[in-house]
């Protein structure tokens, strides 16, 4: 008995998490990920079926474009951001280190190195480097000749390597420290998150313009801590601390918190955690802006297969 084939819907809809996957981690922004999934199922809508082989390997190629395209348009948006610009959080299953081949690959560190590549070789490198795809199947995704997508991967890698080092953080280990940090800061415990926070820790606070925000990173153990510590006592962005509740939810594939009152969600917290367990950076977002794909409570699945 022979099955009639899926229609082009039910094709797209199978890769439609894979795609996402894809533009996010190019794009660091859930919104505009989801635009290009979008932009790519009309491309997938109107082409000709007959000249497409492999359909996976055709949408992932599709949307990588498209992200890199919509990248360029929104460069200098960024480049004019009031404070620093970080990614866009998203809450992830509880089994993402499971499926994605590197978690890592899509934690909020590592988007804010990938955000110093130009989009051309964030492209390359998403595509390379996390999904696998070929040097040749790179070069028809964003329109270049096979050497100089090589050219332009390693540069990319080599980036990367010297910004982002690679070491293990046990999963459990990542989840303690989050727990320790959390109860240190709502308690006010000053001596437990210097023990905690690495000597040189930076902490980056995204407002966007939006709430008051640090303009500039906070850089060092002492100066971080008193930051923190102060989050039991003080009010914040009109919310008493009373009134100020923090989960531990799962953010871009790690342990992370959320911070919400008066009915919103206020900010996110993500950890950068060391192979020694220190906590040597803090990516705060607060701008409400970008705390909409955690305030849905949308759980995206950023896997790479």
């Amino acid at each position: 008995m022979t099955h009639p084939p899926d229609s082009d819907q039910q094709v797209f809809h199978r890769h439609r998490n894979l795609l996402f996957s894809v533009a996010y981690r190019i794009l660091g922004t859930a919104a505009d990920a989801e635009d290009a999934v979008q932009d790519a199922w009309i491309r997938w809508s109107s082409a000709d079926r007959a000249q497409v082989a492999d359909p996976k390997a055709y949408l992932a190629r599709i949307v990588a474009n498209l992200a890199m395209q919509r990248l360029r348009s929104s460069r200098w948006q960024r480049e004019t951001y009031p404070g620093p610009w970080l990614p866009e959080p998203v809450l992830t299953g509880g089994d993402s280190a499971d499926a994605v081949t590197d978690a890592e690959s899509v934690s909020m560190a590592m988007l804010v190195v990938l955000e110093t590549l130009s989009p051309l070789e964030r492209a390359v490198f998403v595509l390379r480097e996390v999904f696998d795809f070929s040097h040749a199947e790179i070069a028809v995704a964003v329109e270049r000749s096979e050497a100089a997508v090589r050219q332009t991967a390693h540069r990319a890698r080599e980036h990367v390597r010297a910004q982002r080092p690679r070491f293990t953080v046990d999963r459990s280990q990542q989840r303690g420290v989050t727990e320790r940090f959390l109860a240190a800061a709502t308690g006010g415990d000053i001596n437990t998150l210097l023990e905690l926070l690495s000597p040189d820790v930076t902490l980056w606070t995204d407002g966007g313009g939006k709430v008051r925000q640090a303009r500039r990173p906070v850089r060092g153990a002492e100066p971080v801590a008193t930051w923190f510590a102060a989050l039991g006592t003080v009010t914040y962005q009109g919310v008493e601390p009373h009134d100020l509740h923090a989960a531990l939810v799962e953010i871009n594939g790690a342990p992370g918190l959320v911070f919400s009152g008066a009915g919103r969600v206020v900010a996110t917290i993500c950890l950068d955690i060391d192979a020694d367990g220190r906590v040597t950076a803090i990516h705060n977002v607060a701008n409400p802006d970008k705390l909409r794909a955690v305030a849905d409570g949308t759980t995206h699945q950023l896997r790479t297969s």
